[in-house]
């Protein structure tokens, strides 16, 4: 077995390699959007750290898993743009298992899950605002924008769940 290798001292001077081998500036935009998208992934893993339903708890690591497929995507590796339908799917369901009186705006921190929760839906909502000028510029795909939208709607909508659970 290979011997695990951390440091190669390619980003010594500021740059770093898109996932194609092209260098770029480590202040890149697109770096700045693949590397929010992994500090969301992070943040899921916290929540699904504290969840203790097991259901929710699949739903978050599904988001985790899929998002690695997203975070190729931003670095230009050969691989198939995000699909905002697996998103808005999850969002449905999610949505009709929340009781009827669920506010819409609410104070994180009812659960340690729910407000690891709402973490990762406003680092969710930085990778969107990350993705901006790369989506206006013709750079990321209007489908792959609109999965940004949906992540942090379908976090926002498991943190409710997580919270309103807690509650039963």
């Amino acid at each position: 077995m290979a011997k695990l290798v951390i440091t190669t001292k390619g980003g010594d001077k500021g740059t770093t390699s898109l996932a194609n081998g092209e260098r770029v500036a480590k202040d890149d935009r697109r770096v700045e959007l693949y590397g929010t998208v992994d500090e969301c992934q992070a943040a899921l893993g916290m929540a699904r750290a504290f969840c203790d339903d097991e259901k929710t708890a699949l739903d978050i690591y599904f988001i985790e898993d899929y998002l690695f497929g997203a975070m190729a995507y931003f670095a230009k590796c050969d691989y198939d743009e995000p699909d905002p339908a697996i998103l808005e799917n999850m969002s449905d369901r999610v949505k009709d298992a929340l009781p009827d009186d669920t506010m819409a705006f609410v104070r994180p921190g009812d659960t340690k899950c729910g407000a690891a929760l709402h973490l990762a839906r406003t680092i969710a909502r930085r990778a969107e605002r990350a993705a901006t000028p790369l989506f206006r510029d013709g750079e990321i795909s209007e489908k792959s924008y609109r999965f940004l939208n949906r992540l942090s709607d379908v976090i926002y909508l498991l943190s409710l769940k997580v919270d309103a659970d807690s509650k039963k």
